[in-house]
């Protein structure tokens, strides 16, 4: 087998999940990404869907057209043939630039986690600015992306108390994952800035503007730029 793909293991009575490492990083989440698609032309009408995550890839297949077995074989071969995933390769899957209006009124939390860090506001929105971060990825909402990863000069841990209701758009850092919220819900993270673009619109096609693979670059732009872009306070 691949050395990039570790293992494949039963998930369910109609599922299997495909582990490709340990930990996340820029060159499994292209396994996962580049694996997705090579299993979706395999599979083909057998397949009920792939839910990719962090280090592994979830195959749901339809019981009644196969089994676990020719599901476990088609993998392989999918996969086999796949040459391991080289570190230089981790810039495939699409840029997308998000807009940010940062600053304490759209941010709560930026003043403290700025604090904290011992650095100015400017100085953390301008850190946040400068990664291209990997969506290793998506799930707790539809349109969540887990976004990695964050400078550790401005990681911070989830707050003690989460909130009951944190608005949509909101720009959050947890640990050094950064996301922004598709849809108003409780949430943890701290909240630095707000981005008019909807993570999640299941009017459209597609539903969300990225995907497991993906990169985000995060841009700032000012109060009157947000509420021009539909963004609400």
């Amino acid at each position: 087998m691949n050395s990039a793909m570790q293992t494949i293991s039963v998930a369910g009575e109609n599922a299997l999940i495909v582990y490709f490492g340990d930990a996340p990083s820029d060159a499994v989440a292209s396994a996962v990404a580049s694996s997705a698609e090579k299993l979706r032309q395999a599979l083909g009408d057998s397949l009920i869907d792939l839910v990719p995550s962090y280090a592994s890839l979830l195959v749901i297949y339809d019981p009644f057209r196969t089994d676990h077995f020719a599901v476990r074989n088609a993998i392989r071969r999918a996969l086999d043939n796949r040459h391991t995933v080289d570190p230089s390769q981790s810039s495939k899957g699409k840029l997308i630039t998000l807009p940010v209006y940062y600053g304490t009124e759209s941010g709560p939390d930026l003043q403290q986690l700025a604090d904290n860090a011992g650095l100015s506001i400017d100085e953390v929105v301008t850190i946040h600015q400068q990664t291209d971060y990997r969506v290793y990825a998506i799930g707790f909402a539809p349109g969540f992306a887990y976004l990695g990863e964050v400078d550790p000069r401005i990681a911070a841990p989830r707050l003690a108390t989460p909130r009951q209701k944190v608005p949509r758009g909101a720009v959050a850092i947890a640990d050094r994952q950064t996301a922004v919220y598709p849809a108003q819900s409780p949430g943890g993270w701290n909240l630095i800035g707000l981005c008019p673009e909807r993570m999640f619109d299941p009017a459209a096609e597609p539903s969300m503007p990225v995907q497991v693979g993906d990169r985000v670059r995060f841009k700032a732009i000012d109060r009157d730029t947000f509420v021009a872009m539909g963004g609400v306070l």
